[in-house]
């Protein structure tokens, strides 16, 4: 009972905040309804192979619709623990809004603060504009590009690589695919180059599927990839992980 008790803990509230380029296509809360919406999620995982690796996390995500302005704000923290070593934690607070010009053109502007210390990211923070654009008319099958530039202030924790002042670019594909009323498929892929220096990059590519269970609450299946070109000292270039999770929504 105990083994079976620990799996459903793995498998339902297993979460990581370790991607380095967050995927802000999954925070939109598809309502036609304005004011605020969003949900929040505490997890907890216990997992036992070579290592004892505890972990706890919170995420929560907020957005405000208006007309044609939308504000999001997100909040991921996660506390991870390996064989009775101290905790190592991580975070990403990002806000974004958006202001609709058109059908098909917004302008976007965001902020984003993270750190992880797995990752050996002391801080780093961006500042960035652009365009996005709808690519497609239909309400359950929609395709957007965005084309942005950031300013990025980045500080490493692996005692070789200086303060980092850069600016990048940042363009991302994303379709959202709705079939049925409870259920979604969202994939986005980045592309964020260093302005001048195009062999410095990062490439990321998530995606997600969510169930509807009942009223408010999801099941969430997620994948994620990352490549760093040029990632701290002794931190691997590639990165991914596969995650599953329940969510609770609120309008």
């Amino acid at each position: 009972m105990k083994t079976l008790l620990t799996t459903i803990l793995l498998i339902c509230f297993s979460y990581s905040i370790n991607a380095q380029i967050l995927n802000a296509e999954s925070l939109r809360k598809v309502t036609d309804t304005s004011g605020f919406s969003g949900n929040a999620n505490l997890q907890f995982a216990l997992k036992r192979n070579v290592n004892d690796f505890l972990s706890l996390s919170t995420n929560t995500h907020i957005q405000y619709k208006m007309n044609d302005h939308l504000v999001l704000f997100k909040n991921d923290i996660i506390f991870q623990k390996i064989s009775g070593e101290r905790f190592e934690n991580g975070g990403i607070q990002h806000l974004r809004y958006n202001n609709k010009l058109t059908e098909r053109v917004a302008l976007e502007l965001f902020a984003q603060t993270q750190y992880n210390k797995v990752s050996k990211i002391d801080f780093r923070g961006l500042l960035g504009i652009g365009p996005r654009f709808k690519l497609s008319s239909s309400e359950n099958y929609k395709f957007y590009l965005g084309t942005l530039v950031m300013y990025e202030h980045e500080e490493l924790d692996d005692g070789v690589t200086p303060i980092q002042r850069n600016v990048r670019g940042s363009t991302y594909l994303s379709f959202s695919l709705y079939p049925t009323s409870n259920i979604s498929f969202i994939s986005t892929t980045y592309y964020q180059p260093k302005l001048f220096t195009f062999s410095d990059y990062r490439i990321s590519s998530q995606s997600s599927f969510r169930v509807g269970l009942y009223k408010n609450f999801d099941l969430i299946l997620r994948y994620t990839f990352t490549y760093d070109a040029v990632p701290a000292f002794e931190i691997p270039n590639s990165q991914y992980d596969f995650t599953t999770g329940i969510s609770y929504s609120f309008d």
